[in-house]
């Protein structure tokens, strides 16, 4: 644990992860700005430790509302040290059954909104030459299955967005790390996913699966919030943080099978890959 008390910007604390990382930064002593959409969450979250429990009603949608309040949060801070880019939902359905209007709703929270977050944090880390940021993306995000395409693809997307701002920002000392969980017993499967409204019998025994897995698997997933939680506070305490962490089994397992395949494939077409070159003869 670092010796000075370190000051965090989450969004998303209500519940799940981002409210798991709250607890733990608070329990050891740190000072938490987090985001939340209900007065009644709000509240809730000042209680866990009145004065350094900072709470904002936020809709990270809201470009406007974002740049004001990280700017609010910078001064009752003092300064950002860490940002924890959390807030997001998930869309379970086929992509022909996903409607325009939701995809696009998927996106404004879960990369448009992150993305205003990073925007509105970094002058101030830049001006400091230091921070850390974390971008809570997803198991399905690097290893994507049938059924949750349009998550899959917010969070493929959040994914490039983390990796190339750590290398723009690296020379500025500001770190930049890709959380990916797999299943935590969380309200993910419950009050954080929404389903197509429109339903094809034809995906019933494909796309249709990943809703009935996770509502099945709902309360028994085999991530501990908490335990995840104290994976992030050390990854914010290395000195030489990782670019990518996965947490849990499941997530190992999946990116491990998924990039085993990806470079399998890889070296089976390479003649092909190699073939189309100019002759310079």
């Amino acid at each position: 644990m670092p010796e000075e008390s370190r000051k965090w910007w989450i969004t998303g604390v209500s519940s799940g992860l981002g409210q798991a990382i709250a607890t733990a930064a608070l329990a050891r002593g740190d000072m938490v700005a987090g985001t939340v959409r209900r007065k009644a969450d709000l509240e809730v979250f000042e209680a866990l430790a009145p004065g350094r429990a900072l709470g904002f009603l936020l809709d990270v949608t809201d470009s406007a509302a974002v740049r004001k309040t990280a700017a609010i949060i910078e001064e009752r801070t003092g300064g950002i040290d860490i940002l924890v880019n959390n807030a997001g939902y998930g869309l379970i359905g086929a992509i022909e059954e996903a409607s325009v209007e939701e995809i696009r709703a998927q996106f404004d929270v879960n990369v448009f909104g992150a993305v205003g977050v990073i925007q509105a944090a970094l002058p101030f880390m830049r001006k400091r030459r230091a921070g850390h940021i974390l971008n809570v993306t997803s198991v399905s995000g690097l290893a994507p299955w049938m059924g949750t395409g349009i998550y899959g693809a917010t969070k493929y997307a959040l994914e490039c967005i983390g990796q190339t701002l750590a290398e723009e920002v690296r020379p500025l000392g500001i770190k930049v790390t890709n959380v990916a969980p797999g299943g935590l017993r969380t309200d993910f499967a419950t009050r954080s996913l929404a389903v197509c409204k429109t339903e094809i019998a034809d995906y019933e025994p494909t796309a249709h699966l990943a809703r009935n897995i996770l509502s099945s698997h709902g309360g028994n997933e085999g991530g501990d919030p908490v335990k995840a939680a104290l994976a992030v506070l050390k990854v914010v305490d290395a000195e030489e943080p990782p670019l990518h962490l996965l947490l849990g089994a499941d997530a190992l397992h999946y990116v491990g099978r998924k990039l085993g395949a990806f470079h399998a494939e890889i070296a089976d077409w390479a003649p092909v890959t190699l073939s189309i070159g100019y002759d310079e003869n």
